[in-house]
């Protein structure tokens, strides 16, 4: 084989719609596979702890429809990876329940890998035991409670599982939580291309059309020969140039050479990107892959942190405004003064955090804001009370409402309303919140320790 090719058709399976007539246009070319992430971190670490997807299930059943479909007329593969946001079980569930209602309503009949990327707390806990679980930079501290007591914990898979599962002839793989970039590189690498091209491509082309100046509607087809891959949109007025796809190569990295994976390395250092002659595609030469010599593999956990419960609301007086950390700090006083006074033996201070966050003035940016001295004529304002339950935060919650309305500034006379409330009541109940509590990777005696494959048939 002198070229494989392949379809990005989407950057996130779910996020838009996959333009069938593109996608058309891109199996002329006769690729070898289509592939689309269904991940991300991005959503926050909620969709890893609850177990719930970030994308709307119809959306996912729209565009994995559409994937299906192009893949059993091409007669070529379809991976999903990190399916359903998090890539945890009852994420990998939920999508292999919407693939099996699509064949079942279609009429299909398609040969299926499932890869499990969720790890057991107790196997976690043996390799923490044996000093085979190692921090990356920066990593929170970490003890055994870590793993007995993380809501969820998942493997980010290489290529490795999904090369089992297309030996296995699999027509449509749905991963677990998996490296965006091994999903295009899996099958080339095992066919015997370079292993620095294949994961360039694949680093290149997993957001989709986000590898083009601009985004838009349309699919990426990559191509990787034994000197060169090549990244080529389909898709109205969409282009790449040579700083669009270099751009794309930093994304989401800290090193912009580096790009650390199970086995080894992808070094870019001396990658070139070059503008061909059709105008909107990317000739990529250059890219290297460093095996490791030890195989590691990414662990992301979220744990339950608490309970939620907000109240929204704006400020417009000028008088507040002007000094509005100190009013602030009056307000937490004056709350805190209550929760000591009211809930005595149920809630001490270190068992609830509240938050202010001010929209308008530092909110986004924080200690960063180059702007800090500018004073806003409004501010939003987000007050957050985070308890052991529900019931206790929404209790701070309503002890809260009114030192926000009505708490004095000096140059106010009488009785004041500072605050807006922006619903009624104006406290809103969050849930549970969780937050990602490992920056870790783990060495494993064989990938097969942390991925498990089920093959079955969807009909």
């Amino acid at each position: 084989m002198d070229e494989i090719r392949f379809i990005a058709a989407s950057g996130g399976l779910g996020a838009r719609a996959i333009d069938e007539k593109y996608l058309d246009e891109a199996l002329a070319h006769r690729p070898h596979f289509i592939a689309a992430d269904a991940g991300t971190t991005d959503a926050g670490p909620f969709s890893l702890g609850k177990g719930e997807a970030a994308y709307s299930r119809a959306a996912v059943r729209r565009d994995l429809s559409t994937m299906l479909r192009a893949g059993l007329k091409a007669n070529i593969p379809v991976l999903i990876g990190s399916a359903g946001t998090a890539g945890g079980d009852p994420h990998l569930d939920e999508v292999l329940d919407i693939a099996r209602d699509i064949c079942a309503s279609e009429g299909w009949r398609v040969r299926t890998a499932v890869i499990r990327a969720e790890q057991a707390p107790d196997y976690l806990l043996g390799l923490y035991r044996s000093g085979r679980i190692r921090a990356l930079e920066p990593a929170p501290d970490i003890t055994e409670r870590t793993f007995t007591h993380s809501s969820r914990i998942v493997g980010m898979m290489g290529v490795e599982p999904l090369q089992d599962a297309l030996a296995g002839g699999a027509q449509l793989i749905l991963a677990g939580r998996c490296s965006d970039p091994a999903l295009y590189a899996a099958m080339p690498v095992a066919a015997g291309f370079p292993a620095g091209l294949a994961w360039h491509v694949g680093k290149a082309i997993e957001c989709g059309t986000m590898v083009c100046e601009t985004s838009g509607n349309g699919v990426i087809l990559g191509r990787i020969c034994q000197d060169h891959g090549i990244i080529q949109p389909i898709g109205k007025g969409l282009r790449c140039t040579p700083q669009s796809v270099a751009a794309h190569s930093l994304y989401e990295n800290s090193d912009p050479y580096l790009h650390k994976e199970c086995s080894g390395t992808l070094d870019l250092t001396h990658a070139r990107f070059e503008a061909m002659e059709d105008g909107t595609s990317v000739r990529i030469t250059g890219s290297a892959f460093l095996p490791a010599d030890t195989y590691t593999v990414k662990l992301e956990g979220a744990e339950l942190c608490g309970y939620q419960s907000i109240i929204i609301g704006g400020i417009r007086d000028p008088f507040i405004i002007a000094d509005l950390d100190a009013w602030l700090a009056g307000v937490r006083e004056r709350i805190e003064k209550s929760i000591g006074e009211v809930m005595a033996g149920k809630l001490g201070p270190d068992d609830y955090v509240l938050n202010f966050h001010v929209y308008g003035k530092g909110a986004v940016m924080g200690a960063l804001e180059p702007q800090a001295g500018a004073i806003p004529h409004e501010v939003g304002i987000v007050f957050e009370a985070t308890a052991p339950t529900q019931e206790l935060a929404t209790q701070i919650a309503k002890m809260s409402r009114q030192p926000l309305l009505h708490f004095p500034i000096e140059k106010w006379k009488g009785s004041i309303t500072g605050f807006a409330c922006l619903h009624n009541p104006a406290y809103l109940e969050r849930g549970p919140v969780y937050r990602f509590n490992l920056n870790h990777v783990a060495v494993p005696d064989s990938y097969r320790d942390m991925f498990r494959t089920e093959h079955l048939i969807l009909e």
